[in-house]
């Protein structure tokens, strides 16, 4: 698997804020886009994890911690098909 690498400006007053440091930060913000694109559907579990650096397994155990129910997406389909 090949490798990108995106920048991004984090200003010093909201890793203050956060207490935190920009390799932390930008890890959460890895996790948090991972998870987002999870919920909304635009990424399967296993791509997920893969943008947060995580196991899928882990990925899937965190979900909790974002209020991120981790089967929504077969639920949706199940009501789908039997709706």
């Amino acid at each position: 698997m090949s490798f990108h690498q995106v920048t991004l400006e984090i200003p010093e007053e909201v890793l203050i804020a956060e207490k935190t440091d920009a390799t932390a930060f930008g890890q959460e913000i890895r996790m948090l886009a991972a998870v987002k694109l999870f919920e909304m559907g635009r990424f399967s579990s296993a791509k997920a994890a893969d943008l947060a650096g995580i196991s899928r397994v882990e990925f899937l155990l965190n979900l909790s911690r974002y209020k991120v129910f981790p089967l929504a997406s077969e639920l949706d389909e199940l009501e789908k098909a039997h709706g």
